[in-house]
C-alpha cells in the first residue's frame, strides 16, 4: 500500500488544464518549505487530474512527488481538496477573483472589512447578512450569494466525482443534469447515470458502481445490464431480443457466471411491466423496451386502421377517367409516362397506403411530381417530409414544393415533444415521405399519430439501400406485408452511353459486377491491395487527382465513404489522413478535444439531432471560428451560423471521411470509396449499392477487385428482430 504525502499551498498560476479529462499542471506557493523540488521563484509544480482551481486558491492535495526527467521534481496529486482562505488578505484575493461577474478587489475589501475573518462563515451559514454591508450594490451582493451557493455545489460534486474516477468534463455534464441532487442520485443508483445523462454509457456507470462498491450480483446492476443489452441490440436494428439470447448477451456484459440470478432479475422486470413478454413467429419468447413495444403494436394497429379507412380523395379518384387526365397532366408537365408510372400515380390517389420504390434513374421523383399535380388538379392539400435535413432539402429542389423533416412537420421540440399527434393531426388530405427506408419504427409510430384516418401516405424510398439506423425494418415489412399497393420502377431513364453511375448500380443490385475498365466518364477504379498504400492513394485522388481533373473542391465536393471506422483504411484514419492533407495549416485556430484536433476550416459532421439548435444527424458543415474566451466553436451548415461549446462538440465529427450509414439521404457531387478485402465484415451488396448511388456526377472505387466482387455477391441482409410484419398480417 503506498502511503500519500500531504503537500497544502496557494495556487500561482494555472500552466496547463485539459477540461476534457482534467489534467492539469499547476504552480503552488506551498505553506512549508521544499528546498528540493521549488523552483527559483519559491514555487512547487503539482500534476495530476483534478476539478478546475482558480488563482489563489488553497488547496490541499495528497499524493507523492515524483523525479520528471524534463521537469524536475513534482508532485502527482491524487486527490484535491479546496480550502477555504482564512486570512483576510487571502479571502479578498479568493473573493475578486472572478467567481462573481463585478466584484472586484475594493468590493471585496468592503466586504471583508465588514464581516472580517468571519465573511466565510457568513456566506456559508448566513448569506443574507452581506446585505447588511452599506455602499454595495444589491444586485452585486445577489450575484455573489447564489454563485458563492453554485461554486461550493459544484466542486463539492466535482470532488465526490472525481474520487470514483470520472473525468471533469463528465462531473461538469452529470452536475449540469441533476444538479444540487448529483450526491445523492448517484450515490443512490450510479446505473441511472447511463439512463438519463447523455454520453455516459452502461460502461462507464458500471465503472463507477463498482468503484463505489456495488456487488457484481447487485439487482440494479443485473437490471441496467439487461437494459442496456436491449437497447445495445436496438441500436442495431431488432425492435425485441429472444430471450434466450439476451440472457447470455447480458451475462457476457457483466460477466456473470450465474445466469439464473440474471433469469430472475429479469422475471422480476417482466411482472413490473418495465420490460415486456411476448411470443415471436417461431415461438421464442420475445424480450421489448417498453418504447418498441408500443411502438410496434400502435404502428401495426394504426397503419391497419389508416388502410381501411374511406377517405375523400379514394371517392374522388373513383370518379375519375385516369387514361385522358393522366395523358393530360403528362403533357402539360413535359414529360412522358409509363406505364407503371401512370400506375403508381393513379394507385397513391387510389389506396390510402402506396409505396413507390426503384433505382437510380427509374423515374421515382418524375412520378412524384406527377401525384403531387393529380393532388392539385384534384384540389387536395399535402405535405412533403423526409427523415433527414439533407434529404428534406433534395426533394425540395426535385419538386419544387416545400419539404421538411418530418420531426419538424409535426412541431417537434426537445421540451414539449410532438405538437402535432392524435390529439393534434395535421390537417392534409395526403402526406408523402421520400427516403422511406431510412424510418425507423418509433419515428413511424410518431408519424402515424400524426395522421387523420382519411389520410393518405405514399412512402417513396429505394428498397435496396441499406436500412434505416434505428431498429426496425419499416419500409420493408411494409412491402412483405401487402398492406399497401407497391409500385417497384425497374425501367431504367436517366443513362447515356458514357455514363455508368446508374448502370453500375443497377449490376450492383442485380448481384452483376460494376463496369471496372475507366472507359465512362464517371466511374472509375484504382487498383489498390495494401491498405496504407490504399488510403494514401485516396488521399492523392481526393487533393489532387480529382481538382486536376475537374477543377473542383477537393473538400466541398468530395466525399470519402468508408465501409468501416477502424483500420488503416478505415472512417477514423482517413479522417486524419486528409485533414492534414486538406487543412493541415498549423497557423489556423485550432483546439484539441476528445483526442481529436478540430481545426479552423475543418469539415464536420453533426451525429445527432439537435433540436434546439436545428440541427439533424448527417447535416455537414465547415468549422469557421474558434473562440477560446468563449470556449466555442463556430459552424456554418447550410449557410447557418451555428455555435457549439467545448462540451457540446461530441456531436460533431470530422467529415471528410464518413461511414456509408451516415451518407444516406444525402447526395454529393463526387464519391470516392475504399473496398478491400480488409473490410470483409462490411462487404455487402446493399452497402456498395448505396454508397454509389450517394453520387451526382462521379464515383471512384479504390481497393481490390475481389473485395468488390465479394460485396456485390454478399446479398445477405443481416436479420433484424422486429414484430411489425406479422403484426401488420394478423
Amino acid at each position: 500500500m503506498i502511503n500519500h504525502e500531504i503537500l497544502t499551498g496557494t495556487v500561482e498560476r494555472v500552466t496547463y488544464f485539459n477540461p476534457e479529462n482534467g489534467y492539469s499542471v499547476i504552480k503552488i506557493q506551498p505553506d512549508g518549505k521544499y528546498p528540493n523540488a521549488a523552483a527559483r521563484d519559491g514555487t512547487i509544480a503539482v500534476v495530476g487530474t483534478m476539478p478546475e482551481i482558480g488563482v489563489g486558491e488553497t488547496v490541499q492535495f495528497t499524493g507523492n512527488w515524483i523525479e520528471d526527467p524534463r521537469y524536475g521534481k513534482q508532485f502527482r496529486a491524487e486527490t484535491v481538496t479546496p480550502i477555504m482562505p482564512s486570512s483576510e488578505d487571502g479571502i479578498i484575493a479568493y473573493l475578486s477573483s472572478g467567481i462573481v461577474k463585478g466584484i472586484g478587489p475594493k468590493t471585496a475589501e468592503k466586504i471583508v472589512g465588514y464581516y472580517g475573518e468571519k465573511t466565510i462563515h457568513i456566506l456559508d451559514n448566513e448569506p443574507n447578512r452581506l446585505y447588511d454591508i452599506p455602499g454595495i450594490k444589491r444586485e452585486l451582493l445577489r450575484g455573489l450569494i447564489n454563485a458563492w451557493a453554485e461554486n461550493q455545489a459544484v466542486r463539492q460534486t466535482m470532488i465526490f466525482l472525481q474520487g470514483y474516477g470520472v473525468t471533469s468534463r463528465m462531473a461538469a455534464r452529470i452536475y449540469q443534469h441533476y444538479g444540487s441532487a448529483t450526491i445523492n442520485k448517484v450515490t443512490q443508483d450510479p446505473f441511472a447515470l447511463a439512463d438519463e445523462v447523455f454520453g455516459i454509457g452502461f460502461i462507464r456507470a458500471d465503472e463507477i458502481a463498482r468503484s463505489m462498491g456495488v456487488d457484481p450480483d447487485d439487482h440494479n446492476r443485473i437490471r441496467a445490464g439487461l437494459h442496456f443489452a436491449l437497447n445495445h441490440m436496438a441500436k442495431e436494428g431488432h425492435t425485441y431480443v429472444p430471450r434466450a439470447e439476451l440472457i447470455t448477451k447480458t451475462a457476457e456484459l457483466l460477466k456473470i457466471e450465474n445466469s439464473e440470478r440474471i433469469q430472475a432479475v429479469l422475471s422480476r422486470e417482466l411482472f413490473t411491466g418495465d420490460l415486456i413478454s411476448e411470443t415471436a413467429v417461431d415461438d421464442s419468447e420475445a424480450i421489448y423496451l417498453q418504447l418498441y413495444y408500443f411502438s410496434e403494436r400502435g404502428a401495426a394497429e394504426r397503419l391497419r386502421t389508416l388502410a381501411a379507412m374511406p377517405s375523400p380523395i379514394v371517392t374522388s379518384a373513383d370518379e375519375v377517367d385516369w387514361t385522358p387526365f393522366l395523358r393530360q397532366l403528362a403533357r402539360s408537365n413535359s414529360v412522358d409516362l409509363t406505364q407503371q408510372q401512370q400506375g403508381a400515380v393513379e394507385a397513391a390517389l387510389k389506396h390510402k397506403v402506396s409505396v413507390l420504390t426503384g433505382g437510380p434513374g427509374t423515374g421515382k421523383t418524375t412520378t412524384l411530381r406527377m401525384v403531387i399535380g393529380a393532388l392539385e388538379e384534384l384540389d387536395f392539400s399535402f405535405s412533403l417530409a423526409s427523415p433527414t435535413g439533407r434529404a428534406a432539402k433534395r426533394l425540395n429542389e426535385a419538386t419544387g414544393y416545400p419539404a421538411s423533416t418530418i420531426h419538424r412537420l409535426l412541431g417537434f421540440s426537445p421540451q414539449e415533444g410532438f405538437t402535432h399527434d392524435e390529439d393534434n393531426p395535421l390537417d392534409i388530405d395526403m402526406l408523402i415521405v421520400d427516403e422511406a427506408s431510412m424510418i425507423d419504427l418509433v419515428l413511424f409510430y410518431d408519424l402515424l399519430k400524426a395522421l387523420k384516418p382519411e389520410t393518405h401516405l405514399m412512402l417513396v424510398g429505394d428498397i435496396d439501400q441499406l436500412p434505416s439506423v434505428g431498429a426496425g425494418n419499416v419500409l420493408r415489412d411494409i412491402i412483405d406485408s401487402q398492406i399497401a399497393h407497391v409500385t417497384r420502377l425497374e425501367l431504367i431513364f436517366r443513362q447515356s452511353e458514357d455514363s455508368h453511375i446508374v448502370v453500375n448500380a443497377h449490376r450492383i443490385n442485380n448481384g452483376e459486377a460494376p463496369f471496372m475498365n475507366n472507359q465512362s466518364r464517371d466511374f472509375f477504379f484504382f487498383s489498390e491491395e495494401d491498405p496504407v498504400q490504399a488510403a494514401q492513394l485516396v488521399v492523392d485522388i481526393v487533393k489532387h487527382r480529382l481538382p486536376a481533373k475537374f477543377n473542383i473542391d477537393p473538400i466541398d465536393d468530395v466525399q470519402v465513404i468508408a465501409p468501416m471506422y477502424r483500420g488503416p483504411i478505415g472512417v477514423n484514419a482517413l479522417n486524419e489522413a486528409l485533414q492534414k492533407a486538406l487543412n493541415g495549416d498549423k497557423s489556423k485556430a485550432e483546439k484539441q478535444l476528445l483526442g481529436r484536433i478540430y481545426r479552423v476550416g475543418d469539415k464536420v459532421m453533426q451525429t445527432r439531432n439537435n433540436y434546439d439548435k436545428e440541427v439533424f444527424n448527417g447535416d455537414i458543415g465547415r468549422i469557421t471560428a474558434i473562440n477560446f474566451d468563449d470556449a466555442e466553436m463556430e459552424v456554418v451548415i447550410d449557410a447557418r451560423y451555428i455555435y457549439y461549446d467545448w462540451t457540446e462538440v461530441e456531436e460533431l465529427m470530422h467529415a471528410y471521411c464518413i461511414s456509408t450509414h451516415r451518407s444516406q439521404g444525402s447526395e454529393y457531387p463526387i464519391v470516392v470509396m475504399p473496398l478491400l478485402t480488409q473490410h470483409y465484415m462490411m462487404l455487402q451488396r446493399n452497402l456498395l449499392y448505396t454508397a454509389v448511388t450517394r453520387a451526382k456526377q462521379t464515383v471512384v472505387l479504390v481497393g481490390s477487385r475481389r473485395a468488390v466482387h465479394l460485396a456485390v455477391k454478399n446479398n445477405k441482409v443481416a436479420q433484424r428482430y422486429t414484430g411489425l410484419l406479422p403484426r401488420l398480417r394478423a
